[in-house]
């Protein structure tokens, strides 16, 4: 038989006349090939799964046969380089080792083609050089298929590892960090020790998405886990060995209003309470200006925040007859107070915050003390006057005025 006159219909039933008889030999084909894979170049072992590896090679050859013998039925060959791809990516394998298989295989497949052409005909081989380039087109496209199907796996799966860790992070949120299961579930997916030095930070007012210059994620030892939930952004925050200031100053350039930070818990299982008392410190947060409010250095007004109505009882309590004055003269002697209270009792630092004489700030005082029915010598008295003038400013500092007496 000679090559002279071959038409492309020749040479493709030459083709498919070969590959029938290495279809009898498909288990022998399979087992070289696995052997090759196995082996890697220069002796060096890629990664593999051994339990799979000669069912993969059986398959993606016997599909790739299957291709060539009947092309009517469609490309079998392609819809398993994408199955394969996929379950690589999922597996872990790289996709360059994957890519190198296939390559292997084209390899084989046609050292395997010359060799049944040379015992068949020593005449097909000049023909079937001819085929070689459609060969290795079908590599090029299986090796496509499989490069898609691959990048596809893998960003579903980093969806769902994104979605496995926020889920994570909220269940420490909400307070099922207590769960043995949850917890072990936590520890592994975020990378955290079960017993450690952990805070938490709630925002009034979300931070720009992207990490870096913006929002705080890792510095000075600390690791910052964001999340934004129903009741506002919130980060679940790996101390190291920092301390609650230093978590503070960290977030001071960054909160665009005011932050709330938690006390020190000794476990992710009670990251759950830390929120909860994170969320009480952001309460105690002044309408205006941006503040970063640590619990442990607000504990008077974090307890009235956490009891509204019993600090809106001791406000009326205490102080409720200061809102019989015009609102100017109420506010000043309340302003007066806080002054006084925020300067340790001095009225002279009170009087440099207010620019007026110490005298005045005296004098408001006693009235304060007339009104209310409180001593500032008292220790009791001195202690509503504080924790009711605290409970003010938590409300906001205003009032509904009633109508002054009449004199």
């Amino acid at each position: 038989m000679t090559t002279n006159g071959r038409t492309g219909s020749d040479r493709r039933a030459i083709m498919r006349t070969v590959v029938l008889r290495l279809s009898d030999r498909l288990p022998q084909l399979a087992d070289r090939l696995s052997t090759e894979i196995r082996g890697g170049a220069g002796g060096h072992r890629p990664w593999s799964r051994d339990d799979d590896l000669r069912e993969a090679c059986v398959t993606g050859l016997g599909h790739s046969l299957a291709t060539i013998l009947d092309p009517g039925r469609g490309r079998a060959d392609l819809w398993w380089a994408e199955r394969l791809g996929r379950r690589r990516a999922e597996q872990g394998q790289p996709l360059d080792q994957l890519l190198r298989s296939y390559r292997l295989a084209g390899r084989v497949f046609w050292e395997a083609v010359v060799e049944v052409a040379d015992q068949e005909d020593p005449a097909y081989l000049p023909v079937l050089l001819r085929e070689t380039s459609r060969t290795w087109e079908a590599i090029d496209q299986q090796s496509g298929a499989i490069i898609s199907a691959y990048h596809r796996t893998e960003q579903e799966l980093l969806r769902r590892g994104e979605e496995k860790v926020r889920a994570a992070i909220d269940a420490l949120l909400d307070g099922r960090g207590t769960n043995g299961g949850v917890l072990a579930d936590a520890v592994s997916l975020l990378g955290l020790a079960a017993q450690g030095r952990y805070a938490v930070v709630v925002l009034s007012r979300p931070l720009p998405d992207a990490a870096g210059p913006s929002r705080p994620d890792e510095r000075n030892g600390m690791r910052f886990l964001w999340r934004m939930r129903a009741q506002g952004q919130v980060a679940l925050v790996s101390l190291g060995s920092a301390d609650l200031d230093e978590l503070a100053e960290a977030l001071r350039p960054h909160v665009l209003e005011h932050a709330g930070v938690s006390t020190v818990v000794e476990s992710l299982a009670d990251v759950g309470a830390a929120r909860r008392l994170a969320e009480t410190a952001l309460r105690t947060c002044r309408a205006d200006g941006a503040e970063v409010a640590v619990l442990e250095r607000r504990l008077p007004e974090s307890l009235l925040a956490a009891q509204p109505r019993l600090a809106a009882r001791l406000d009326e309590t205490v102080l409720g007859a200061l809102d019989t004055l015009t609102p100017a003269h109420r506010d000043e002697l309340l302003d007066t107070l806080i002054a006084w209270l925020d300067a340790d009792g001095s009225a002279a630092q009170a009087a440099k915050a207010l620019y007026c004489h110490p005298n005045t700030v005296l004098s408001r005082l006693r009235r304060i003390e007339r009104l209310t029915g409180r001593l500032r010598g008292r220790p009791r008295d001195l202690v509503e006057l504080a924790l009711a003038s605290k409970a003010r400013r938590l409300s906001g500092d205003g009032r509904e005025t009633r109508p002054p007496p009449e004199r």
